[in-house]
């Protein structure tokens, strides 16, 4: 593993506070949502990058899948650990990241979801050849035919959020729909805070990059951790979704 950039930082001190998110309420509800749409028999392999605390991977695994989550965040793979833990479940965690991360074996489906990883930007990465290489590392991870669902922040409400003093100070890139911000947490030692940015998503944009990277995309729909449905985009929600499959 090499050095920790600043996301994974601020996930390392985040990750003891991570399921008192709101957003993290409606693991069940989500998964069912999975299932349905994966469709996959039980003890199917399924690969989850970005898995942060594990509740996806966890909550899959009670239903008889076989699970690998993969975070760059040594804090979040420890609360998985004791999620699992918890469970009952046998999860493989692997410590790594996604832009750098090959399976030696294939699987037959894919997620990365609730900003795993995907869209999420250290002030030194090409966000262009930041997320490409990730959908290249998980198509190569994937049986032929494996499906592949990913949710990333949405491009729209980016847009509507900032106006021409953010494009002006360079708080937001209009031509990459990169937002630049400081996320803040709390330590032992005081709070500390780094600069990181975030890409935000067109629908066509997804589209364009999962066709270069080896995917058939199948659907784009409003992705909203709480809210995941066959729906249409709400322009100002937080997450979008597509569902692809490897060709």
């Amino acid at each position: 593993m090499e050095n920790k950039n600043e996301w994974a930082e601020f996930f390392d001190g985040h990750a003891p506070i991570y399921m008192s998110n709101p957003f993290a309420s409606d693991t069940v509800k989500e998964v069912d949502f999975l299932a349905e749409e994966l469709n996959l028999p039980p003890k199917s392999r399924i690969l989850d990058i970005g898995c942060g605390t594990g509740r996806h991977s966890v909550e899959l695994a009670r239903r008889g899948y076989q699970v690998t989550g993969v975070d760059i965040s040594s804090g979040m793979l420890t609360e998985a650990k004791r999620a699992a833990e918890k469970a009952g479940v046998l999860v493989e965690w692997v410590h790594a990241d996604a832009t750098k991360f090959r399976s030696k074996r294939l699987f037959d489906a894919a997620i990365s979801l609730c900003e795993g990883g995907f869209a999420l930007l250290t002030v030194e990465d090409d966000p262009a050849a930041h997320d490409l290489a990730i959908l290249r590392n998980i198509n190569a991870s994937l049986e032929r035919g494996g499906r592949f669902v990913l949710t990333t922040p949405n491009g729209f409400a980016k847009i509507r959020k900032h106006g021409q003093k953010d494009v002006e100070n360079g708080t937001f890139d209009p031509l990459a729909l990169v937002e630049t911000f400081t996320v803040e947490w709390d330590t032992p030692q005081g709070k500390r805070s780094e600069l990181v940015r975030e890409r935000g998503y067109l629908p066509q944009q997804l589209a364009a990059m999962l066709s270069e990277t080896g995917f058939r995309v199948d659907s784009i729909w409003g992705g909203t951790a709480g809210n995941w449905a066959r729906r249409k985009i709400e322009l100002d929600e937080i997450e979008i979704m597509v569902i692809g499959t490897k060709t």
